[in-house]
Order: structure tokens, then sequence, then C-alpha cells
């Protein structure tokens, strides 16, 4: 490596409630020599860190403008509403929306959720942050719907949680600028999906799959295990104009011939 040039390096964004250890291992362990910088940004920001260059990838929450982004979903998480532990809705598995009509409900400007129509009834001021509206729903104020893996990234001892069954749902994904796609992508892509160190990478793979279903890489029409033998010729024929060879062989004469079946008595 010449002095001029830089080390290989990957800056992976991420939002409150993604945990990348997993992925973040086996990148380790596959290109122990590329380090991986985790930049974790609020889930309204990603897509701008992503567009201005400041990570190369992202796990984030859809949508993203699929214009300019590529995008892999991941999953769907479960919502839930957070309560007090001694509120009334802790006496039950799940809740709808409506069972939540009467309750004052926070929708904190960093809400991840795109309501239509917000539920509950709302709240003398909305919190800036996530974290200060769990804080409210600490202090007996009202309540709070949010992803479950947010819920669990503000746990307290004094609050619990229950699934919103009819709530909307919050997906999270891998994304990254599409013109941006590099090999180093390329393998995240890879970790991502569960692929093996020696599985043929994505860009590789996008070439094999341009290839003609039946064809080898010369472009040549692969023969079928029932073809492998077409042009041999059946045991006990001649070739063009011969005839085949009776029972009684070398001699190649006529077959001989039966006799009049006998008239019973």
């Amino acid at each position: 490596m010449t002095g001029s040039e830089v080390p290989p390096s990957f800056r992976l964004a991420y939002v409150p409630g993604v945990i990348p250890a997993k992925w973040v291992r086996i990148w380790n362990e596959r290109l122990p020599d590329v380090p991986l910088t985790l930049v974790q940004v609020e889930a309204a920001e990603a897509a701008e860190v992503l567009r201005a260059g400041e990570a190369d990838a992202g796990f984030v929450r859809l949508p993203v403008d699929r214009t300019f982004f590529s995008a892999i979903p991941l999953y769907t998480e479960t919502s839930v509403v957070v309560v007090p532990k001694d509120h009334l809705i802790t006496a039950v598995d799940e809740v709808t929306l409506a069972d939540l009509s009467d309750e004052v409900l926070f929708h904190p400007l960093d809400d991840v959720f795109d309501w239509d129509s917000p539920p509950g009834e709302p709240a003398f001021e909305r919190p800036a942050t996530t974290a200060d509206a769990i804080e409210l729903v600490a202090a007996n104020v009202g309540l709070l719907v949010v992803p479950q893996s947010l819920a669990r990234l503000h746990h307290r001892k004094d609050l619990t949680y229950r699934p919103v069954v009819d709530a909307p749902r919050s997906s999270v994904a891998l994304t990254w600028p599409e013109e941006a796609t590099t090999d180093l992508v390329d393998t995240l892509i890879g970790i991502v999906r569960g692929r093996t160190v020696n599985s043929t990478r994505g860009r590789t793979a996008a070439k094999s799959d341009e290839q003609k279903p039946g064809k080898d890489q010369k472009g040549q029409q692969r023969k079928r295990p029932d073809q492998a033998g077409a042009r041999q010729k059946p045991s006990g024929v001649k070739s063009a104009g011969g005839t085949a060879r009776g029972r009684s062989g070398a001699g190649g004469g006529k077959p001989a011939k039966r006799g009049k079946p006998r008239r019973r008595s």
C-alpha cells in the first residue's frame, strides 16, 4: 500500500432499538482488517446521515425514499403500550387502541409511527423525545405506544408494557444509497442474509443469475443426465439401413418357422 492509499473502513449507522452486535461480530470475524465503526443516530435523522455520506449503510426504520435508497427489510416489531406497573392494563395480556381511547397518550416529536389519527386523549404538550415520554409515564401522567424494542431500551423497574394488537407497526431494514453499492456493502448484505463465508457474494451472484438456465459459462447447452447417451446406438441394432438381428444371431438367417398347432382329438 502506498502512502496515498487510505486503508478500508466501514461506517454503520443504527437507530435506537436496533442491536447490531450479532452482525458486527460476524463482520469482525470475516474482515478483521476492515474496521467497522458504529454510528448511533436518531430515527428521524438516519436518512440524512446516509445521504450526506456520514455512514456507508444503516439499520433504519421504514419507510425510506426508494428512489435514492436500496433497502432489505429485516423484521417488523410488535407495538406495545408502556404503563406503570400498577395500571389496570396490566391485568390483561393485550389491548386494542379502543381500550386506550380514554387514556392520555404521548406522541413525542421523535415518534416512529406515522399515525393517521393519533389514538387516546392528547397530552398538554408533546415530549421532545421518547425518553422524555417514558419519564412522564413513570410519573403517572399518561401512556406511550412504541415498538417493543424501544420499550426494552427504556426499561424501568416501575414500568411494564402490553402488546397493542391493532396499532401500527415499525419495520427495520438495512439501507444504503443505491449508487454507493460497494463490495463492502455487498459483504454486509451477505452477513445480514445469513450467507456463509464460502457463499457467493451478491455481485458475483447477480452475474451468475444473468446466465440463461441450462447453459454453462461458455453459453453451451448442458446435457441432461437422460441425454448423456442419446447418440449411442441401441444394442442389437445395425447402423443406417440395417435390420435387427434375430435370435438365431450369427448366421443372420431367417427365424425358424413355427409348426401349426395340433388339433385336439
